[in-house]
């Protein structure tokens, strides 16, 4: 009876966390009509309902939520110690999850971890690309990726790369056609390429700062993107001035397809950090990742 009690609490917290039973399904490796008997074999024993059911959404009671509070992270416990008794093989195994932007993947993570894969095949890698603020702790990934300025205070984040610029943008047809902006002030008379921010839902504002002076602009045009590509794409198809990390427009401005301009007006600032929780003990086979990314300026 004990041992059932702990599968049907983990497959509650599972559905909890996953807000549906055909995603926990999937991740406990059960078939759905097995995982909501034992949701109800669960509530029927303690003759309470745990969580509420939509045809759309599945969402703790308020004693679902504090069932889910009280032993959610005694699992993830468990889960720490298991994945750290790897270190007792010879080699390190198990999964990390990372939750990242494609670019960062492309350019950073897997030239850097590649080599690790091939050290030692029983780590397994899995990559969840979003350019969403995600809790990783709620969510259940090892870390995630960001940009150093943007992460919560009671995170570790250790720099994977240098200090990034943005830069402004635009492909040499569109300047023959409009006059260069001097400063940040004059793109509100040019057609720009906006960005929708995946967690407020508004317009990304342009910010800039040379010698103390810190501008904010809010830019016009014809299109609007939620993802860097495109952005890159429509400038380089001459549709209006974009502004984007510099890393991934350098191919661009080095062949000539973008113009960079209010190069002063583009300070430095903190690059790719990978964060993780500060309560979690790091399984071996993180260690192994957090080794492999970490950057240190004098490279």
């Amino acid at each position: 009876m004990a041992r059932r009690n702990l599968n049907d609490l983990l497959a509650f917290v599972t559905v909890a966390r996953e807000g549906s039973f055909t995603r926990a399904a999937a991740t406990l490796g059960v078939t759905q009509p097995a995982l909501s008997q034992a949701i109800r074999g669960l509530e029927e024993r303690l003759q309470m309902r745990l969580l509420t059911r939509t045809t759309r959404s599945v969402a703790p009671t308020p004693a679902g939520e504090r069932l889910a509070q009280a032993i959610g992270h005694r699992f993830d416990e468990i889960e720490a110690e298991l994945d750290a008794l790897t270190a007792l093989r010879d080699k390190p195994a198990g999964t990390v999850r990372i939750t990242c932007g494609d670019h960062v993947l492309r350019n950073v993570l897997m030239p850097k971890l590649g080599p690790l894969l091939h050290e030692y095949p029983d780590i397994t890698l899995e990559f969840d690309m979003s350019y969403g603020f995600r809790d990783i702790v709620a969510d259940r990934f090892d870390a995630g990726v960001r940009l150093g300025n943007t992460i919560d205070k009671d995170m570790i984040a250790v720099p994977i790369g240098p200090e990034l610029r943005m830069a402004v943008v635009a492909s040499p047809g569109y300047f023959a056609q409009h006059p260069k902006p001097k400063t940040p002030q004059d793109l509100m008379s040019h057609r720009c390429i906006n960005q929708r921010m995946p967690t407020s839902g508004g317009l990304y504002v342009w910010d800039f700062s040379r010698r103390g002076k810190h501008v904010n602009v809010r830019v016009d045009g014809p299109l609007i993107f939620n993802t860097a590509p495109p952005q890159a794409d429509a400038a380089i198809a001459g549709l209006g001035i974009s502004l984007l990390p510099e890393d991934e427009l350098e191919p661009y401005l080095a062949d000539g397809s973008l113009v960079r301009v209010l190069e002063d007006w583009c300070p430095p600032f903190a690059g790719y950090h990978l964060y993780y929780p500060s309560r979690r003990q790091p399984s071996p086979a993180f260690t192994l990742v957090l080794q492999a990314l970490r950057y240190e300026a004098s490279r």
